[in-house]
């Protein structure tokens, strides 16, 4: 398992979500399998070309603004997630998940769909981010309130006073041992797009965001892993290289 001193930080927070970009749950445990957090990302909002919505235009995603004002959630999770609730801008269950987001979109040609052969992944299955690049952030963009869901990670990972920012550039290349059995592969870090600018829930808009992270460190921001080891990730369980 390692020794202390290869302990990076222990788990803050765990982030789940079940609608592809749309606001998501926080757990005390997940658990996660090769896709990665079980449920995460399995549903999306799918267009009549059959692209997903997304903050960006690409082969597989539309840009769809509004679904960042929108949350999901899974009514249970064992042992297989059912259909995620959407909820609305003011915490609300829909009734119907696709009438609500063809009126929200304003669009006719949507629905809530289920991953299929085309991954709803924009590249791995694990993103996991530091509370030393977070408070770099915070401290870039002061009166521009900032937390991890501007940047949607899976894991956010409290490390140890004086830990430097972008410090996940180090664990690239690396495994680590989360909590007693999960092994994770940490491959790349994410290229950011302009959707950590946007407005979600009482987060408001603004372009300084981005503008930091693209003059700071080449518009990157986290580490992205493959799982190696199936297991559990639990609220409090430390991370360990090696």
């Amino acid at each position: 398992m390692g020794n202390d001193l290869d302990v990076v930080g222990v788990i803050e927070r765990l982030w789940r979500y079940p609608i592809k970009s749309t606001g998501g749950e926080r757990l005390h445990r997940a658990d996660v399998d090769e896709r990665g957090l079980v449920g995460d990302r399995l549903f999306a909002v799918r267009d009549a070309e059959g692209k997903f919505g997304s903050g960006k235009n690409t082969r597989r995603f539309r840009r769809m603004d509004g679904l960042l004002h929108l949350r999901s959630r899974y009514p249970r999770s064992i042992p297989e997630p059912g259909p995620p609730e959407l909820l609305d801008p003011h915490g609300n269950v829909v009734a119907d998940p696709t009438a609500y987001l063809r009126s929200h979109l304003g669009r006719d040609d949507v629905e809530l769909a289920r991953e299929g052969e085309v991954s709803h992944f924009d590249q791995l299955p694990l993103s996991v981010l530091t509370t030393a690049t977070l408070d770099w952030i915070r401290r870039e963009v002061p009166g521009v309130p900032v937390d991890e869901r501007r940047f949607r990670p899976n894991v956010l990972v409290r490390t140890p006073p004086g830990t430097p920012p972008f410090v996940e550039d180090e664990w690239i290349g690396c495994e680590a041992v989360v909590g007693d059995a999960l092994r994770i592969e940490f491959l790349r870090s994410s290229e950011r797009c302009v959707m950590t600018n946007q407005a979600q829930q009482d987060l408001p808009h603004s372009p300084l965001v981005l503008r930091a992270i693209a003059r700071a460190h080449g518009n990157r921001l986290d580490a992205l892993a493959r799982i190696v080891t199936p297991g559990t990730a639990r609220v409090g369980d430390r991370v360990v290289l090696g």
